[in-house]
């Protein structure tokens, strides 16, 4: 028996980086996986890249669980409220495992620009789709594990604490989703279920590849190339470090003591003693305080 045969998850915003290595790892773990976003064969999103949630849903399908492509717009709430359906009459009522990640904010975030000189439309959208679109998501969500008092809550984000992250509206969509996971960790307590928020370190994901002009067989390389960061880039994870995490979670009886709590990969990577698909274990925590990054 695979750790999480058995059990019912939903990956919202799956069909690539994070998102797709959590949907990776938990179908690894032998869980079924509803992959979830607006790229689909044939009509991608307005990002216009060729990831799709069918392809995730097959990969999950190829480790061992079983992958569920569902087209869904998260900012949508009759969507999101016909996929929670769908889920509820597939699974006999069941969820153990939501995972919020959606985000679509790559090309709407306007760096080294103040906020009074960014474009508001742009700045409204992200927080529509990294802070709205997980609130409509666990709304419709959270009543599934309520009914059975159980489940986990997972918030997606980029860091650990309320510190500045070099753009106004970006530090707002980032730090939201941990306040959602500690305060959706108070009311659901009485209820058994948990609610919690994760981080990756420095993510390896494929538009962060193509940024740098390699592939994920060549992505050291990188190092080298003298963009901005690239020294960094030695110290990146693949999604599927964090995404191991996250089925080691599942899989955990310690999940009372950490509802509420921010946890990064590296952290999870200490305490269950995983390692990233490459057979690395980076720790972007050390690397960070090294540099005075945290």
């Amino acid at each position: 028996m695979k750790p999480l045969q058995g059990k019912i998850a939903v990956v919202a915003g799956s069909t690539r980086g994070a998102g797709r290595g959590i949907a990776a790892s938990l179908g690894e773990a032998g869980a079924t996986v509803y992959c979830t976003g607006r790229s689909v064969r044939g009509n991608p999103s307005d990002l216009n890249r060729t990831e799709t949630i069918e392809e995730t849903a097959e990969l999950v399908t190829s480790l061992g669980g079983v992958g569920i492509p569902v087209r869904v717009d998260h900012t949508v709430e009759e969507d999101v409220k016909s996929l929670f359906k769908r889920v509820n009459r597939e699974q006999n009522g069941r969820l153990d495992v939501l995972v919020n990640n959606i985000w679509g904010g790559e090309k709407l975030t306007e760096w080294d620009t103040p906020f009074w000189e960014h474009s508001l439309r742009n700045g409204l959208i992200i927080q529509e789709r990294a802070v709205k679109a997980h609130l409509i998501t666990s709304y419709f969500g959270a009543p599934m594990m309520v009914k059975r008092k159980e489940g986990l809550i997972i918030e997606v984000t980029d860091g650990i604490d309320y510190r500045y992250r070099g753009n106004l509206f970006y530090s707002l969509a980032k730090i939201s989703p941990i306040h959602l996971a500690s305060a959706m960790a108070e009311e659901l307590r009485p209820h058994s279920v948990m609610a919690l928020a994760v981080t990756p370190g420095f993510l390896r994901s494929e538009e962060m590849l193509e940024h740098f002009g390699v592939t994920e067989a060549n992505w050291q390389d990188a190092v080298h190339s003298g963009k901005p960061h690239a020294e960094h880039f030695g110290q990146s994870e693949t999604p599927y470090f964090l995404g191991r995490g996250i089925a080691a979670l599942a899989a955990s009886t310690s999940l009372p003591e950490k509802t509420g709590r921010v946890l990064p990969s590296w952290q999870l990577s200490d305490e269950f003693g995983f390692s990233d698909i490459d057979g690395r274990r980076p720790h972007w925590g050390n690397y960070a305080k090294q540099h005075g990054f945290l």
